[in-house]
């Protein structure tokens, strides 16, 4: 009999118990019993090293995408947690963190920004079936690893083309000297691309000159431009053709200087760029644009963080993930790649993005002039 009892006893009391743990998880106040409670994200970016600067600019949007998103309710009523991993500014760096956000069981990958560190990362996520959206690596061949790979951004062979253009219509630039950075992918890619159509349009690359990572001082490498005296300096680098532009004029080049797309960082002006006189480059966007999201965007962002040029495709990359989320058939990797392949007219901060079947926009290249320093919005150029 007071066995009977005593087994009744310990079946009441896993009842209890079983009762009482449902009552904390399905009360919604206790969110870790929930394994689906979050969406959870990774952001590859460089936090240490070479590139940190640059791309902090980058990681402030992602946060700021995803504050907004969470602070309207999530998507499909769950939280997105962002988990972020630091490249430290190598290639090498940047596979390592791709493999220890999918260990972590992200659904998918933002970043990363530097398209030497996209390129190494992008074939191990692919490999993995995770979707992977960098903000900004405009290398061709980060979206060509394959159908999981995507980005934000316009591409290099149409980047390199309209600044060709814009060199020889726009500044009748004939002669050109190109210095670029041979430890990096994307100086390399864009170099050759802007050669081949400046060439194809009558225009002359007088001379080549080649840097690596971590210089820091271009005085003998620029004295024999001077010599040569160029009607254009073209230098498709990152924060360190600061030091360059810089250091060109104090040596009396009087080319005009043109940059791409990885010019206007903080990092470049604090380098030297708000030195220079006159120059021009390439952006995703600027806050000159005269358009309502545009407007809106300044308005909240600026309240947080700097705004900068690189801060609205960040912000879009982000967000353009966050929409395939939505319209994805369930909050699973396969499904999150096939709601991106889909994307067509979203309405971001830099314009109307639709991916093509590789996984690239079809966007405008937008042209800055940098005057004493300061930058503004000289012109656009469309799509071929």
């Amino acid at each position: 009999m007071k066995a009977k009892k005593k087994k009744a006893n310990q079946w009441m009391r896993k009842r209890v118990l079983v009762f009482g743990l449902l009552f904390v998880c399905l009360g919604g106040h206790l969110t870790l019993c929930r394994a689906d409670a979050w969406i959870t994200v990774g952001a590859v970016f460089a936090k240490s090293g070479e590139a940190a600067e640059d791309n902090l600019e980058l990681l402030e949007a992602v946060r700021f995408a995803v504050n907004e998103v969470n602070a309207n309710g999530g998507v499909h009523g769950k939280k997105i947690k962002l988990m972020e991993y630091d490249n430290h500014s190598t290639p090498i760096q940047s596979r390592l963190a791709a493999k220890k956000a999918v260990g972590d069981g992200v659904v998918a990958v933002i970043g990363a920004s530097w398209s030497s560190h996209s390129l190494a990362m992008a074939p191990y996520l692919q490999k993995m079936k995770v979707p992977m959206i960098s903000p900004d690596s405009t290398h061709p061949d980060v979206t060509r690893t394959g159908d999981y790979i995507f980005r934000a951004c316009f591409v290099d062979s149409f980047q390199g083309h309209a600044l060709a253009r814009f060199a020889r219509d726009k500044l009748n630039a004939t002669t050109a000297v190109v210095v670029q950075n041979v430890t990096s992918n994307y100086s390399i890619g864009l170099s050759e691309i802007f050669q081949k159509h400046f060439t194809a349009r009558g225009g002359n690359i007088a001379a080549v000159m080649n840097y690596k990572f971590q210089q820091t001082d271009f005085q003998d490498l620029l004295k024999p431009v001077a010599r040569l005296d160029p009607d254009l300096l073209f230098v498709p680098g990152h924060a360190e053709s600061g030091y360059i532009v810089r250091q060109a004029q104090i040596i009396g080049i009087r080319a005009k200087m043109l940059g791409g797309d990885g010019w206007p960082y903080r990092q470049f002006y604090a380098n030297g760029g708000q030195d220079l006189k006159e120059g021009y480059y390439s952006a995703h966007w600027s806050k000159d644009l005269d358009t309502q999201k545009t407007k809106v965007f300044i308005r909240g962002y600026e309240h947080v963080y700097d705004v900068t040029d690189f801060a609205a495709i960040s912000y879009d990359a982000a967000m353009l993930l966050f929409d395939a989320i939505k319209r994805a058939a369930s909050i699973s990797r396969s499904a999150i790649r096939d709601a991106l392949a889909a994307t067509k007219d979203f309405d971001g901060v830099t314009g109307k993005i639709s991916m093509d079947k590789n996984g690239d926009p079809l966007k405008q290249v937008v042209i800055m002039k940098i005057t004493d320093g300061r930058p503004a919005l000289l012109m656009t150029i469309p799509p071929d």
